[in-house]
């Protein structure tokens, strides 16, 4: 949903915008959540004086999602940072729980619509068309990736939704109804791909021209994107949120140049170095991990919440006309493997892998052999082979030089017949942590 007062309004005068709604947020924190009036007060900013405005915000506390778990009981299964009367709550999503128990994340009346005006700016972004009709993968009862279907109502766009884990079903759906728009992950968009090949299905015939991909990294890299856009005939945006803030906070337009930040007024974003801590300013090029705080929210506000997405910046200006920040995932934090030294984020392996598409599928498995962050080199990685490929014979030996050139890692490829290793209809996994001890 285009608003040019809010997003074309010049970066550097955002902090003025948010300056009030901060401090007022602060202020709420230290009155109604108890974990916010400990951490703080713990911390030395016992008031909101104390605290102070945006420009000292880099010198209060991190919050991690362990400490949020932490705080959880059967008494209150929400947590001691719930802000906000049982009353006062209109809806109740769980994280999808990827890496632990899921949390639950309630929402005010306010908050809900802040959620969807944020999707509806990251979704619209992309140049959907009400009237459109859209079909997604989403599995979206329990998860925040409900509100999606709440924004896509509210953009104009007719929605069908098919959820995960039927292919048949979506693929019907496709054919029947001719949806002009399809949402799902990146890795589902291309098996779907392969599914289509495999059965003479092609799907550039179809009357999909937009498919928005979200929920994993993968929809900006390049080799992956024209995989995709080449065999549905289609134009590909991604968009990136995260649960326990909101869903869908960036969301890329048709220049195709990153997403942009869609939570301007609601969200305010850092970057941090992920070793460190240390701010990191947003500037072209820059890259870190993306850090949020809310200053307009209700129920269960965070403060410096640590994502775990860790991307590199675009500041320059769009032809779109929107000025907030642009970025591309590379990883996330908690897949990082460290190889004598060097951070590898898997999503990395597998964009130097696809460069040497037509020989291979673009599906990888990182095998490490010890069950730990840090591996000894050389790293085990399984290529898989494109459908009725001939590569040469040394493809392995020049996608781990590459792999060695790109990133400074030493890995052992082994390449596997096509259809070998396994495709998801939801998130990829990468690393396969069974041949570990």
């Amino acid at each position: 949903m285009w608003n040019p007062a809010v997003e074309t309004l010049p970066w550097h005068e955002q902090r003025e915008h948010d300056e009030p709604l901060y401090r007022a947020q602060i202020a709420r924190l230290l009155e109604r959540s108890e974990f916010y009036r400990r951490k703080l007060t713990d911390a030395g900013f016992a008031s909101a004086d104390k605290v102070g405005g945006l420009a000292g915000i880099t010198s209060l506390p991190f919050t991690e999602k362990d400490e949020l778990r932490q705080t959880r009981s059967d008494e209150n299964a929400i947590g001691t940072h719930l802000a906000a009367e049982t009353s006062e709550i209109v809806r109740i999503y769980s994280t999808s729980g990827t890496t632990g128990t899921p949390s639950y994340i309630p929402l005010a009346q306010d908050d809900l619509n802040s959620w969807i005006e944020i999707s509806c700016r990251s979704y619209g972004a992309s140049g959907v068309i009400a009237g459109e009709r859209i079909v997604t993968t989403y599995n979206a009862g329990p998860f925040v990736a409900g509100v999606t279907l709440d924004a896509f109502a509210r953009l104009g766009l007719c929605h069908i939704p098919v959820g995960a884990g039927n292919t048949e079903r979506l693929m019907a759906a496709v054919r029947l109804l001719n949806p002009s728009v399809l949402g799902c992950t990146p890795s589902y968009a291309l098996h779907l791909a392969e599914w289509a090949e495999d059965r003479g299905i092609d799907l550039a015939a179809s009357q999909v021209r937009r498919i928005l991909v979200a929920g994993e990294p993968g929809g900006g890299e390049p080799a992956m994107r024209a995989r995709i856009e080449d065999a549905w005939g289609a134009k590909v945006t991604e968009a990136m949120g995260i649960g326990d803030i909101s869903v869908s906070l960036w969301g890329e337009c048709e220049c195709q140049d990153g997403m942009h930040f869609s939570g301007r007024g609601i969200v305010h974003v850092e970057l941090i170095d992920p070793a460190s801590g240390a701010p990191v300013p947003l500037a072209d090029g820059a890259e870190g991990e993306l850090v949020y705080t809310h200053i307009i929210h209700q129920a269960a506000p965070l403060l410096r919440f640590r994502s775990r997405d860790h991307v590199r910046v675009a500041m320059g200006p769009c032809p779109c006309g929107r000025t907030a920040p642009r970025v591309r995932c590379i990883g996330r934090t908690d897949d990082m493997l460290i190889l004598r030294g060097v951070n590898l984020f898997p999503t990395a392996v597998r964009e130097v892998v696809n460069e040497f598409s037509p020989h291979v599928s673009g599906v990888i498995a990182i095998r490490p052999l010890q069950r730990a962050v840090k591996q000894e080199p050389p790293l085990p990685v399984a290529v898989e082979l494109a459908a009725e490929a001939q590569p040469p014979a040394d493809l392995a030996e020049r996608i781990a030089r590459r792999i060695r050139d790109k990133l400074v890692a030493t890995t052992k490829v082994e390449l596997v017949r096509h259809g070998t290793l396994p495709r998801s209809d939801y998130k990829s996994k990468l690393v396969d942590w069974s041949h570990s001890n």
